[in-house]
């Protein structure tokens, strides 16, 4: 009989020295809240949540309905149960700490509600991307310092994809499993145990459209890979993909192997990246790690960043081992 998702859990925290219950609770909220967000999404139009909410996030970015609707479902499943001691959020300007009703626990949570929400309107896959940090130690009452811990001090990373099935891959450190929901008795069942990267791969995902704001390294990288097998290319042809959601890139790279990039460009000046450190760089970067892959802003490791704000965006190039480490080579030789 296939394992569900909690029972995975639990026998994971038996082989943790020291460990108790309080992990297995939290993930139960978050996999609570992500089932209630798969709801949400896949009724759509049909319960008036599409479209603009006429606001912006810290980001200045314009917010869905659903960004805003996600969040709060996030924040009411995860702040009552005494497991946490604040969360921090990509929609949210400083964190949100525990109402002082209840009781404080020691991890932090931070999530990406709605990942890809841009999509939503036009029925593209989503998703919901979180990390579990724990909370520095004597500390009560946390404020936004005590989030910003590289990426290899993660205790948890993982994100649900709410696409033709809802999915919710995991990593604890102990490799990458992945369980999909099964409607009918509404739990997650183990059905991607082990998930592993393949080294090499002939599918690259960027945004085109900015290839002339790239730096040399990624616009000789590309060139490369649309040139193929003819002259100045490379020994295979590649294809490639862009889908806009970073948790639909990241999950086809787990299952067949891929580079997903998202580099430094000068289209905007004082932005060093697009994608934000601790809501999204660092949990992919851990789950990608955990099944083989590498993860890199081009010349630094992305885990061992150490973040200086809480919404602080980096350059992204991950996926495949050897094409990743092809991409790092060309910048140390640029």
């Amino acid at each position: 009989m296939s394992k569900n998702l909690v029972q995975f859990i639990i026998e994971e925290q038996r082989q943790l020295p020291g460990a108790n219950g309080d992990f297995t609770g939290l993930l139960s909220d978050i996999i609570m809240a992500c089932k209630q967000i798969a709801h949400s999404v896949n009724k759509g139009a049909l319960i008036g949540v599409l479209g603009s909410a006429g606001s912006e996030n810290i980001q200045g970015e314009t917010q869905k309905k659903l960004d805003v609707i996600t969040n709060d479902i996030f924040i009411e499943a995860n702040q009552w149960s005494g497991h946490l001691a604040a969360m921090a959020s990509e929609e949210i300007d400083d964190i949100y700490p525990i109402p002082a009703q209840y009781p404080k626990g020691k991890y932090l949570l931070t999530f990406d509600p709605l990942d890809g929400s841009s999509n939503i309107d036009v029925n593209i896959s989503v998703g919901t991307i979180f990390s579990i940090l724990r909370c520095p130690e004597g500390v009560t009452n946390p404020t936004a310092e005590d989030f910003l811990q590289p990426g290899t001090k993660q205790v948890c990373a993982g994100y649900a994809l709410y696409g033709p099935a809802t999915m919710l891959v995991l990593t604890t450190g102990h490799g990458v499993n992945g369980f999909t929901l099964n409607n009918d008795i509404g739990e997650f069942i183990l059905s991607h145990p082990n998930m592993t990267i393949p080294s090499d791969t002939q599918e690259f995902a960027i945004n085109m459209s900015n290839q002339r704001f790239w730096e040399t390294p990624v616009q000789r990288y590309v060139d490369e890979c649309v040139k193929g097998k003819t002259p100045g290319g490379r020994e295979k042809n590649f294809n490639m993909r862009w889908v806009a959601s970073m948790v639909a890139e990241v999950h086809r790279i787990l299952i067949r192997g891929g580079i997903f990039m998202y580099p430094f460009d000068n289209k905007e000046a004082g932005k060093a990246g697009k994608l934000r450190l601790l809501y999204e760089a660092n949990p992919m970067s851990f789950i990608v790690e955990q099944a083989g892959g590498v993860c890199s802003t081009g010349r630094e490791r992305i885990m061992e960043l150490k973040p200086a704000g809480l919404h602080q965006r980096v350059p992204v190039i991950l996926g495949s081992k050897n094409e990743v480490e092809r991409v790092v080579g060309y910048h140390k030789g640029a």
